[in-house]
């Protein structure tokens, strides 16, 4: 289930960027529009748009989601490869993003206090 969820994503969240998706999803708006007058604007044929982008809305934040995720995971195994390959960087930094927040914490105020005592600092 999760391999196909991944497949799945990985293309709506590809296609979901094209200018053609925006293009059909224009071309929805469009033809929901010009039927107004046909439905006599009544509530069910506003309502049919209403929950048409509500459904879009609710499933893009979960494709949205995942495609960060990915992108996220990606960059930081780029960054650790970066980190590893470079001579004197500190190697307790790779997989960083999966430290606490304290242990956040810790590096942070390390990184402000390299920052302030560094030449030319504030």
């Amino acid at each position: 289930m999760s391999k196909m969820f991944e497949a799945v994503a990985q293309w709506a969240g590809h296609r979901a960027g094209c200018a053609s998706t925006f293009l059909g999803a224009l071309a929805l708006i469009l033809v929901w529009m010009l039927s107004g007058p046909f439905f006599g604007f009544s509530d069910t044929w506003q309502l049919i748009i209403n929950t048409s982008t509500t459904i879009v809305t609710f499933l893009m934040v979960f494709l949205m989601q995942n495609t960060q995720n990915r992108d996220t995971r990606a960059l930081q195994l780029k960054l650790d490869e970066l980190i590893r390959a470079t001579q004197g960087a500190e190697d307790r930094m790779i997989s960083l993003e999966d430290s606490t927040e304290e242990q956040l914490d810790v590096v942070k105020r390390r990184f402000d206090t390299l920052r302030d005592s560094a030449p030319g600092a504030r």
